[in-house]
């Protein structure tokens, strides 16, 4: 089941082209990512304690459609692979009228905080993402 998070188009979103800057699609969906990290239970401070970070290694965005002003936008995140170090999740915005206006697949590598590098993912995150993993 996709993860949704809800937010509305700023005015410092936006480019001197009157639309919302490229950069700022990345922006959203890492606020839906840590939004959606969290309520997997893996809030900051239990990262911390843990001494371990989900890092992005890769992202591959396509832009659809341009955002202005005022919109509201809906951020979809889903789970579509799963490793043993990484997993890689689908990351979609939508406009109020539902149209898909960029899409994402972004790969994730969970590293000790301290040593930054690469490390198993958790038993507990693993399992709930395979949990989300949609079956084929």
């Amino acid at each position: 089941m996709a993860h949704r998070y809800n937010l509305t188009v700023r005015s410092t979103d936006i480019d001197v082209i009157g639309h919302v800057n490229n950069a700022k699609y990345l922006e959203y969906m890492e606020w839906a990512r840590f939004e959606w990290i969290w309520e997997q239970g893996f809030t900051l401070d239990e990262l911390r304690r843990r001494a371990i970070m989900p890092v992005v290694v890769n992202i591959n965005i396509n832009y659809r459609k341009e955002l202005k002003m005022r919109e509201e936008v809906t951020a979809l995140t889903t789970v579509i692979k799963v490793g043993e170090k990484s997993f890689v999740i689908r990351q979609e915005l939508y406009n109020a009228a539902e149209v898909l206006v960029a899409d994402a697949d972004v790969t994730m590598v969970m590293i000790d905080a301290n040593t930054r590098q690469s490390i198993s993912l958790p038993v507990e995150l693993k399992e709930t993402l395979l949990v989300e993993l949609p079956k084929s």
